[in-house]
C-alpha cells in the first residue's frame, strides 16, 4: 500500500496528469530492462560456478526471500490476496515462465555474451508482446497492430544480425 503512492499501479489517479504517469512507467520500464541486462550477467557468473538449473533455483530462492520482506515485513503489497481465487488459472503460469527465462538467459548469455543474448532476447519479447497487444490476449486490452511496428521489429532483427558480425 504504502510502495503504490510511488508507483501506481495501472490507473491515473484524480490530479495526475497523463504525461506524468506515462514518465513513471517509462522509467520504471528502463530500470527494468538494466535491471534485465545486470541480473541475465550475474546469474551466469553463478550458473559457471554451480550450473543453469542449480542457479535458476537460487534465483528463485532469493526473489521469494526479498518479496516476502517486502509484503509481510515492511508491507509494501497491495493486500489483495483474497482475489487469488478470482484469477483467472492461466494467470499463475507466469512462474513456469519466470523458470524458463532464468534458465534461458543464463544459456544463452554463457554462450552468446550478454549483448547478442540481449538483443535477441528483447526481439523475441517485443515481437510477442505486438502479438499479445493485437489479440488481446489473456484479457488484455488490444492495442491495435501497424506497419510501423512491423518496421520497428524488422529493425530490431537488424540489430541482431549486426550484432553477430
Amino acid at each position: 500500500m504504502y510502495f503504490n503512492r510511488f508507483l501506481p499501479e495501472t490507473r491515473i489517479t484524480k490530479g495526475e496528469s497523463p504525461l506524468t504517469f506515462k514518465i513513471i512507467a517509462m522509467i520504471v520500464a528502463l530500470i527494468s530492462g538494466i535491471s534485465m541486462a545486470v541480473q541475465g550477467a550475474l546469474n551466469t557468473v553463478l550458473g559457471k560456478f554451480i550450473g543453469i538449473l542449480e542457479t535458476t533455483f537460487i534465483v528463485h530462492i532469493v526473489g521469494t526471500v526479498v518479496v516476502a520482506l517486502g509484503l509481510f515485513v515492511l508491507k509494501l503489497g497491495a493486500g489483495g490476496f483474497e482475489n487469488i481465487p478470482r484469477a483467472p488459472w492461466y494467470a499463475f503460469i507466469g512462474g513456469i515462465f519466470g523458470v524458463i527465462i532464468v534458465y534461458s538467459v543464463v544459456f544463452s548469455i554463457s554462450r552468446l555474451g550478454v549483448a547478442l543474448a540481449t538483443t535477441i532476447i528483447i526481439t523475441g519479447q517485443i515481437t510477442t508482446a505486438v502479438l499479445i497487444d493485437h489479440f488481446g490476449l489473456f484479457g488484455l486490452d488490444k492495442i491495435c497492430f501497424s506497419w510501423i511496428k512491423v518496421l520497428g521489429i524488422v529493425f530490431l532483427s537488424l540489430g541482431v544480425k549486426l550484432m553477430l558480425s
